[in-house]
């Protein structure tokens, strides 16, 4: 199953304990939530780009499955990570503290991340 294609945020549960968390300013938090953001996937074989933007926020990240890479978090924050395939349609990384399953059914992309007991939930819809 390909990754590759343009999704637009539909919803989230829990942005804004969990950019708190994270260590967001409220007024970043605040000038987010309510920004409809446009995630960007091409992959080829096993090497993926994504670049997710977020208003005037770009977040551009390039892995291949299973080797190790370089990834910026959500606060700018750059950290290494290995990405990893289960099954043909979700992509699991760990990075620092941060657990991140992305699973795609059909047409949409659930993007879960976890981070000790708060969860934080994106849906979005390919475009």
């Amino acid at each position: 199953m390909s990754f590759t294609g343009k999704y637009e945020l539909q919803s989230q549960e829990n942005f804004e304990p969990f950019m708190k968390a994270l260590g967001l300013p409220d007024d970043q938090i605040q000038k987010g939530k309510d920004i409809k953001s446009i995630s960007e996937i091409v992959q080829d074989g096993k090497k993926f780009k994504v670049t997710v933007t977020t208003g005037s926020k770009v977040l551009h990240n390039e892995f291949t499955i299973g080797e190790e890479c370089e990834m910026e978090m959500l606060t700018g924050e750059k950290v290494k990570a290995v990405v990893h395939l289960e099954g043909n349609n979700k992509l699991v990384a760990n990075l620092k503290g941060l657990k991140s399953v992305t699973e795609l059914n059909g047409d949409t992309i659930t993007n879960t991340l976890t981070m000790g007991d708060l969860t934080y939930k994106r849906i979005s819809k390919r475009i």
